[in-house]
């Protein structure tokens, strides 16, 4: 697609086309001759749309440092779940988790062998030397922002520390190939891969990062393992999430059938995950939501 040198860019900035995207574009192209996957142009966001996915990305960030005030042994995951709807509704935004496919709660909430979508419930009692996952998805006018944490409940194993702590340097190493014009998303889940093979432990394939920002979930798709494909050139103004789940045993995982959404691993060992929204720069990448 050809775009008028002085029209209006398609990105939105109301800038002429020659003086913001233009270079931008005519690089894309020089990869593409090079046999790059390229994004495509719904994949970058313009400078507006940056800034809403920055507002609820605020919002996010300030759910979960409200959990992590509270979250504590003796406290049910369905507390977890009031909090999230009390301090939402105080901040004027809303759960993209809330009825999403049928989803019935405000935030995700996994625990110990929960790889992910863990439901809040009365029944699920934090106790000491538990671990948790809390993934939350806040939308704010109508833009996104996605991230998860891990919460260690009193005083955990050394081996459920260790899980943590490696499964978050998953994550910082993911981070670290996201290089603009230089690295593809695939180079993501390769780094990753390995560091978590080097640890002794495994890497679940059947869920993976995602673009995010203007809805819930959006390409590219961000794996956390090397796809063996070709994958889409980084480049700026891409927003995306890097999730890395990581078993202490094997990858194999199940969905329990009782409820239809909890994610558990096979082996009932533990599992933990953390992720980041990041936005692409021109020198690398900010992150957004974490």
């Amino acid at each position: 697609m050809s775009f008028d040198r002085n029209g209006e860019c398609w990105c939105g900035s109301g800038k002429k086309y020659k003086k913001c995207h233009m270079a931008f574009d005519d690089k894309l192209e020089l990869f593409k001759k090079r046999g790059y996957k390229l994004p495509t142009k719904a994949m970058i966001k313009t400078p507006a749309q940056i800034e809403g996915i920055k507002k609820a990305a605020v919002v996010n960030n300030g759910l979960l440092d409200y959990i992590e005030e509270r979250i504590k042994a003796g406290a049910s995951t369905e507390d977890i779940d009031k909090w999230a709807v009390e301090f939402l509704a105080a901040n004027n935004a809303h759960s993209a988790d809330l009825n999403y496919q049928g989803y019935p709660k405000s935030i995700c909430t996994s625990v110990n062998d929960v790889v992910c979508h863990g439901i809040p419930s009365e029944k699920v009692i934090l106790k000491e030397g538990d671990i948790v996952n809390v993934d939350a998805t806040t939308e704010v006018d109508g833009f996104y922002a996605d991230a998860s944490r891990m919460y260690i409940i009193g005083n955990a194993s050394d081996d459920a520390k260790r899980l943590v702590e490696e499964t978050k340097k998953c994550l910082e190493i993911g981070i670290a190939q996201v290089k603009p014009w230089e690295s593809v998303i695939g180079d993501i889940g390769k780094a990753i891969e390995a560091y978590a093979h080097k640890c002794g432990y495994s890497v679940v394939e059947e869920f993976c990062g995602h673009g995010v920002g203007l809805k819930m979930h959006e390409n590219p798709y961000v794996y956390h393992f090397n796809p063996n494909e070709k994958t889409e050139l980084i480049v700026p103004g891409m927003v995306f999430t890097i999730e890395p789940m990581i078993n202490q045993g094997r990858k194999d995982i199940f969905i329990d059938a009782k409820n239809g959404w909890e994610v558990k691993t096979k082996d009932h060992k533990l599992s933990a995950q953390w992720e980041h929204t990041l936005l692409v720069t021109e020198t690398g990448c900010e992150i957004l939501s974490k």
